[in-house]
Parts: C-alpha cells; structure tokens; sequence
C-alpha cells in the first residue's frame, strides 16, 4: 500500500511532464501554418488510405469498355458516375486515385521502415565503437551516396526484377546512409556528456549505453529525416513505376498511372494530370510537415 501511495505522485508528475512536453511540441509545430496545413492533408490521405473501398465509387481494375477516356464530369462529355473521368481502357481514374494512396503510404512507411531500422544500427555501432569497425562501415555508405539516388535504385531493381517489393528495397537500400551518418553523428556528439559518463562509470553495458542512453538523445534529427524521406520514397516509387520498374499494371499506383497515360497527354490531359497532382500535394503536404517538425524538435530553431 505505501508503495501504490509513493508512486502516485510520482506517475502524475511523469503524465505531467509528458503533458507539457506535449504541449511546448504543438505550440512550435503550429507555429508554421504550413506544416498544420500538411498535417491536415496527410491525415486526410491517411483517412482516404483506410477507407478506400468505401470512398472509392467504383473498382479500381474494372474496365468499362463503352467509356474508354472520358472526359472530367466538367468537360463536354463527361458523365456524372465518372467524376474524373477514364482512362485509355475505361476504369475510373478518381477510384484508381484513391486505391493509389494506399500503395503512396505503404510504399513510403516500408521504406523509411527499413531504412531507418537498419541505419540507427549501423550508425549506433559506427559512432559507438569507432575504429575499424567505423571505417569500414562509412566507406560503404560513402560508396552507396558516390551514386545519384535514383540511378542506383534503377540499376538495383534491374538486378532483382521490376515490381513494387524490389523497388522498395532498391530505394530503401539508397535512403539507409543518411540515416547511418545522421545517428553516427549523433552517437559521436553524445559520447562525451556528463550523463554518457556517468552511466559509463555505473558498469552500464555496451547494448544498454546505445540503445537506452545514446539512441532517445538522437530521436528528433531522425524523425525529421525520416519524414522527409518519406516523401523523397513516394517521389522515387513513382519515378521507376513511370519507368515500368516500379508497381505493375494494373496495380493503382501513381507513377504507373502516369506511365500508362504518356501516350493521351494531347489528347487526354486527365489521364496525366490528376495522377501528377496527386503526388505533387502529398510530396508537398509531408514536406510541409517535416519543416514543422524540425522547428518543433531541434531546441535551436524554438523561440524564447
């Protein structure tokens, strides 16, 4: 009983500090309208994503073979059960919109996923334990990033074979250096406070010191790298399934929208344009909210 009694206030003065903490977070984040803006956006993607079999008016592989490129609902011949229109072989372009965030999300949280799983190890041991072990891991990732992003991510998924898994590891594997020197450079900017030593002196082990001392002090960099990341993924999955290395007909993915469209821009400037817009306003939107998260996370940014 004296040990339930000790522990409440210590627990509220926890759930307190979490409060505040919370709070100073928001304060900073929704000092750029911008990044509240994006914020709002994404979660009417994420929203969209959930509910697409709801949202979405028709499927999104049906073919309608007695309406092949219709026009916007707005356009001379346009028909109200196809807002958006249709595209070359009649399926709905505003359900393959909707079904295509689904794939934006899940190609940009398995990336970033992997990416920075693998990166906060390397880095962790890097910036850790120094010496060969960090030579020979920087050089590599000094070889992955001596190449243009999407030039290496083509040529690795020429080498596994196209579809939409290869090109998530492709570009996973290209994004994963930024996420190694960001954490090494942490780990190393750390090793030396008084905290680090303290726990150090106090026979703490290798593991506990970088994973629950070092790696929660180098949080906030890699959370905004990871939301940039994010979008720079969805960018790059669009741009090898425009190439045909990406996801493959007749999966409803942006970039693969865009390639079956080349051919109708003159002719069909829907087919092309939504498909564009769609990745512009997410790229753009998650942008926004990684600005606003780095204003909200790094102290030197916030405002007395």
């Amino acid at each position: 009983m004296v040990q339930a009694t000790d522990s409440t206030p210590a627990a509220k003065a926890a759930a307190s500090v979490r409060r505040r903490m919370l709070g100073e977070f928001w304060f900073y984040f929704s000092e750029n309208r911008g990044a509240v803006i994006g914020l709002w956006v994404f979660v009417a993607l994420v929203v969209i994503a959930i509910f697409a079999p709801l949202i979405a008016p028709h499927s999104p592989i049906h073919q309608y073979r007695d309406a092949l490129l219709v026009p916007p609902v707005w356009q001379e011949g346009g028909r109200w059960e196809f807002l958006l229109g249709t595209d070359p072989v009649g399926r709905d372009v505003l359900s393959r919109l909707i079904y295509g965030s689904r794939f934006s999300l899940f190609i940009g949280i398995v990336v970033v996923t992997v990416a920075l799983t693998f990166g906060i190890v390397l880095g962790l041991i890097a910036g850790y334990f120094r010496g060969g072990i960090d030579i020979a891991i920087m050089r590599v990732m000094d070889i992955i990033l001596a190449f243009p992003s999407l030039l290496l991510a083509l040529v690795l998924v020429a080498i596994l074979g196209p579809g939409l898994m290869n090109a998530m590891i492709a570009i996973a594997l290209v994004y994963q250096p930024h996420f190694v020197r960001l954490t090494r450079a942490s780990v190393m900017s750390e090793m030396n406070r008084d905290y680090v030593v303290s726990a150090k002196v106090a026979g703490a082990k290798p593991f506990y010191l970088m994973t629950r001392t070092l790696l929660p002090n180098c949080v906030a960099p890699l959370i905004v790298q990871a939301t940039l990341s994010f979008s720079n993924a969805i960018l790059d999955a669009a741009a090898l399934g425009f190439l045909g290395l990406g996801a493959q007909p007749p999966t409803p993915e942006w970039g693969t929208m865009l390639a079956e469209a080349r051919e109708f821009i003159l002719r069909a400037w829907w087919v092309v344009t939504f498909p564009g817009l769609a990745i512009l306003i997410t790229v753009l939107a998650i942008n926004l909210m990684g600005d606003g998260l780095r204003d909200a996370l790094d102290p030197k940014l916030k405002r007395s």
